[in-house]
């Protein structure tokens, strides 16, 4: 593997990073270019129509998208021209063409909510493979072609199942299950008590995608209390299909059978990684834990994010990765102004099954840079803002032993955000920032039952992928025997059809030996 440090230091230029990364990187460049300078920083639409809100009278980065329902001709033909030529998310400039809303209060008689809306975690050891269940049955996890989509959920059953055992130790280490729950429900009473300071007073809500409090409970509760007004708020800072999109393609499917949430006015934040005080509070964090090294200036900062299929990214358009090294270009900014000029890398954690992920991998650039002689590294773990199973098993255990074996004499760790002050304000404020956008776009009658936003962006996005992977030439058009690529590519398919097959007939006939097993015991 050929993983280069970048040193932010270099005076070495780059082309546009609308170009591929082979076209854009030397082999003797640095790790990868500044995304966007600071002057010219974009907001990321992720391929909706989007009018960027910028107003005079709001703070310098508030940046709020308001979106229109639905979706012309012209704007699916331009997302697909777009992702077929870029491989990159559709991007806005600002503008200030929107309404002024200056003079609109900010809360008066309404009754402000905010929706916060995470991944979830099991809190024990029994939770495990139900939990593990709900996310295998996300399609948006799991993409199964139309034809087998009958089995997602017998997919799902046989993965958790499988992998419930593993699971449970990593949960085992970490004190018996995830500590996600209880972060995210202080980072909401946090949250509340800083709109409060802000003379904002707002419940606050937590929904989570595969686990209690399901966003099903959190919304049931924000009917109870007749909220009027909702801001949603993703807790990842940058945006991908498989993480917020998820969560607002459920949102979006909850809102259009209810006539109450068609008619409550929101808006959704749907990523918030380029803000100031998210940038400010882990340069912060950063700062502090290089002091704890005896030659803080040698530490190379390792940025380590949670993966994604690459195929989301280069067929789908997910715009995760350009966010991502945007995400991190900022940081290494704000520490440059500090007067810290480390060497720092990205790389991308987490991957499972057989398909290709985002690249560099964690593990593999771990080793890399034992072998190119770093002694002392500091992981970032930068898409995370809660600790959980991923930081403190998979970063602190897996990786650190690694790292000690790969030749790394000193590792640390810079915590997840959790209810840092700095954080916590930021969030406030996007949130305040929202609010003269709440409702601008916001439907009316239950005839025009229009998309929350930005899914119909989320369902653009993942029909590309479908209809790009259709379309996708064969990998070669005759069949070649032995061990060749090709040849393990039709091997694989057919293994993958027996396994289906296998499945169906498990399922259908309630017997088989998964069943004599009892890995199947639900479908007796």
């Amino acid at each position: 593997m050929n993983q280069s440090i970048q040193n932010p230091s270099s005076s070495a230029t780059f082309p546009p990073p609308c170009l591929s990364s082979a076209s854009r990187i030397p082999k003797s460049s640095l790790l990868f270019p500044r995304a966007i300078s600071t002057s010219q920083r974009i907001c990321r639409c992720i391929g909706v129509q989007m009018d960027a809100c910028v107003n005079s009278n709001l703070p310098k980065n508030s940046v709020v998208a308001k979106y229109s329902s639905g979706w012309s001709d012209i704007q699916s033909s331009n997302l697909k021209q777009s992702l077929n030529k870029y491989s990159l998310p559709l991007r806005a400039l600002l503008t200030s063409k929107t309404q002024d809303v200056s003079s609109k209060p900010l809360v008066g008689d309404e009754k402000i909510g905010v929706l916060l809306l995470n991944l979830g975690g099991p809190e024990t050891l029994e939770d495990v493979q139900p939990f593990l269940f709900n996310l295998f049955a996300d399609p948006d996890i799991i993409r199964l072609p139309r034809l087998f989509r009958f089995l997602q959920k017998p997919l799902a059953q046989f993965i958790s199942v499988l992998r419930a055992p593993k699971s449970r130790e990593g949960y085992a280490s970490i004190g018996g299950g995830s500590p996600l729950r209880r972060i995210t429900d202080a980072q909401a009473e946090e949250l509340k008590k800083s709109l409060c300071e802000k003379n904002v007073p707002a419940e606050v809500y937590v929904g989570m995608r595969y686990w209690h409090p399901f966003t099903e409970e959190a919304i049931e509760q924000i009917k109870r209390d007749g909220i009027t007004k909702l801001v949603v708020l993703p807790l990842y800072p940058q945006f991908s299909i498989s993480t917020s999109g998820s969560s607002l393609r459920l949102l979006e499917n909850i809102f259009r059978e209810d006539e109450y949430l068609v008619n409550m006015q929101h808006t959704v934040i749907p990523s918030w990684y380029q803000r100031e005080g998210y940038i400010k509070a882990m340069a912060d964090l950063i700062e502090k834990e290089l002091e704890k090294f005896d030659n803080p200036e040698k530490v190379v900062i390792f940025f380590s994010a949670h993966g994604v299929p690459l195929a989301y990214v280069e067929e789908a358009g997910d715009p995760y990765k350009a966010e991502m090294e945007e995400c991190v270009d900022l940081i290494i900014e704000e520490l440059e102004k500090r007067k810290i000029n480390n060497a720092y890398t990205l790389a991308y954690q987490s991957r499972v099954g057989p398909v290709e992920w985002l690249k560099p991998y964690t593990d593999e650039t771990i080793i890399d840079l034992g072998k190119k002689g770093v002694k002392n590294l500091l992981a970032v773990p930068i898409s995370f803002v809660s600790e959980h199973i991923e930081t403190l098993e998979e970063i602190d255990v897996e990786y650190k032993e690694l790292a000690l074996k790969s030749g790394i004499e000193k590792w640390g760790r810079v915590p997840a955000l959790g209810c840092e002050p700095t954080f916590i304000s930021d969030l406030a404020d996007a949130v305040i920032e929202s609010l003269p956008y709440v409702g601008a776009m916001a439907v009316s009658n239950l005839e025009a039952r229009q998309s929350l936003v930005p899914l119909g962006s989320v369902e653009e996005l993942l029909a590309v992928y479908d209809s790009q992977r259709r379309e996708l030439p064969a990998p070669v058009t005759v069949w070649q025997w032995g061990w060749t690529k090709s040849a393990e590519t039709w091997n694989g398919r057919a293994a993958m059809l027996a396994v289906l097959v296998l499945l169906v007939l498990e399922v259908t006939t309630g017997e088989g030996f998964l069943h004599q097993w009892g890995i199947l015991p639900l479908f007796r």
